[in-house]
């Protein structure tokens, strides 16, 4: 059956490349019996990175990642070819460049008043400490759609661990206690290290040009068929022996109603929603748009498919409240090595070593991260490029008199150098392109394992979904490893592939990661 089924993967985000990559690797399904409908004209999804070094670089988001948490993204990333380091795989590339790029953040908080805030402790009061535990200890059922901010003291939110944790993960007091709950239990390993930022690690390039590039490359030479700009409205459908079946999948690409029959073996994948859906960018003079549900087009098939079906879950919960859903990122391209000059002496750290940098007095919650260089494929030797976010983007900055969502880049600019102390003369040479998006957030949302369907439904025969929207018990969404990981579960299901999936590790059971974090919570 493998070798005449087709498969059909509605959505071009890392998830549905690496669907394809493990149908075609494990389940012998060649590569051109795959299609891909994506709706942009580019892969990648929430995994992006565009522009050149004269009209400027922006992508929406950045990741870190580890080598001891990520088990389903380097098993497959073992096997894909690096594009720049010939003979070695993605996973290859990536361990050898952290060997020689070890971060070491000397300034990962900063006062605008006080410079450098040096992190000797993690700010816990006795009841911060018995708070934290006991949601950790808690069964994640009975925290229901419990917030962050149910289960702490006020002065929880203004301790060095929240500033820290909450800018390295995007975390807000609003968003889902038991995902925090997760958090704690999947990155306690990092815990100990979690101010210097040591465990984190980093793609040699920008993670589109390091990953989604390798991989659509490692899948094009195998035939599978890429639809762009091709926007999936509707699957038929109809019940068999009370399984749930696709049996068409209709779509618009230039102007023009389409639709592809799915055939008896046939199976399809669905990327169910979207945290960079309706985004939007600016530039040095104009503000992003803002955007609201009623301009997203990211969630109508799967709200659709759950209309009446409690199996497919609830996308209401994730996407109903962009006030708190919703942050800005911006991206800067520079001319000139100022700014980096001014940072590595103001940090302590050469670039790509220092992690990201917060300014915890900042209204905004202003946090950059300054990479190695060349970040992008095509960069040229002579420009640099760094990104920054905001998780309170509806506040009045410190520096500029409106809130981040109204800002242009030159507004954003003015913002950092207050926090800096630096003369604005670091940026003339600047294009600083802010982005906002609506949903980026939003599967923090508070929410139920009801709310999220399983990669494949209990009733579905050949629909399965992928996407940061499913329920994977034990693991943490807002990870590439969490839509590489719902995209392998689905695959080796529908398939019935019987080799393992790499489990999710248990580091919080080890003795050692629970002293040292322990240790680190009482310093």
């Amino acid at each position: 059956m493998t070798t005449t089924r087709k498969a059909y993967l509605v959505g071009g985000g890392i998830g549905s490349l690496a669907a394809a990559a493990f149908m075609i690797r494990d389940g012998g399904i060649p590569g051109e019996n795959i299609s891909i409908f994506e709706r942009e004209a580019r892969l990648g999804g929430s995994v992006d990175a565009a522009g050149d070094s004269v009209k400027g670089y922006s992508m929406r988001g950045s990741r870190m990642f580890t080598f001891d948490n990520y088990e389903c993204t380097w098993d497959l990333f073992k096997t894909i070819p690096s594009l720049s380091n010939a003979g070695k795989s993605v996973y290859d590339e990536t361990v050898d460049f952290n060997n020689s790029h070890q971060t070491h953040a000397r300034a990962r908080l900063v006062d605008h008043q006080r410079g450098i805030v040096p992190v000797h402790s993690m700010g816990f009061s006795m009841h911060d400490r018995e708070s934290l535990l006991k949601l950790m200890r808690v069964e994640e059922e009975s925290l229901a759609r419990n917030r962050i901010s149910d289960c702490f003291a006020p002065e929880f939110f203004a301790t060095e661990f929240w500033l820290i944790w909450a800018t390295t993960f995007a975390f807000e007091p609003w968003h889902s206690a038991a995902e925090l709950r997760r958090y704690l239990h999947r990155f306690m390993l990092s815990f100990s290290e979690v101010d210097t930022m040591a465990p984190l690690k980093h793609t040699i390039y920008n993670q589109y040009d390091s990953m989604v590039l390798p991989l659509k490359t490692w899948l094009t030479a195998r035939g599978v068929h890429f639809r762009m700009n091709c926007n999936v409205t509707e699957f038929d459908h109809k019940y068999e022996d009370g399984m749930f079946v696709v049996t068409g999948i209709t779509y618009q690409q230039l102007g023009k109603a389409e639709k592809t029959p799915v055939n008896a073996g046939d199976l399809v994948f669905l990327q169910n929603g979207s945290m960079t859906d309706a985004s939007t960018i600016g530039s040095m003079t104009e503000p992003p748009e803002q955007r609201v549900k009623s301009s997203s087009g990211g969630w109508s098939l799967w709200e659709s498919l759950a209309n009446g079906r409690t199996q497919f879950g609830n996308p209401a919960v994730f996407n109903s409240c962009v006030a708190l859903s919703w942050w800005g990122s911006f991206s800067v391209t520079l001319q000139d090595t100022a700014f980096f000059d001014a940072m590595r002496a103001f940090s302590g750290n050469e670039a790509g070593l220092g992690g990201i940098i917060t300014f915890k007095d900042s209204n905004w919650l202003l946090t950059i991260d300054i990479y190695n260089q060349p970040y992008f494929l095509n960069q040229s030797p002579s420009t640099q490029v760094f990104w920054g976010y905001s998780l309170f983007g509806d506040r009045i900055g410190n520096f500029v008199a409106k809130p981040m969502a109204e800002c242009t880049g030159a507004d954003i600019l003015k913002e950092l150098c207050g926090h800096l102390r630096f003369d604005p003369d670091v940026f003339n040479s600047a294009n600083c392109i802010p982005c906002r998006m609506p949903y980026i957030t939003s599967m923090f949302m508070p929410r139920l394992a009801s709310d999220r369907p399983l990669p494949v439904p209990p009733n579905s025969k050949n629909l399965g979904f992928i996407s940061q929207f499913v329920e994977i018990p034990e693991d943490v969404v807002f990870t590439v490893e969490y839509s590489i990981r719902a995209a392998q579960m689905a695959v080796y299901q529908l398939l019935n592939i019987k080799r393992s999936i790499p489990a999710v590790t248990p580091h919080d059971k080890a003795f050692k990661t629970k002293l040292e974090a322990v240790m680190k919570a009482f310093a």
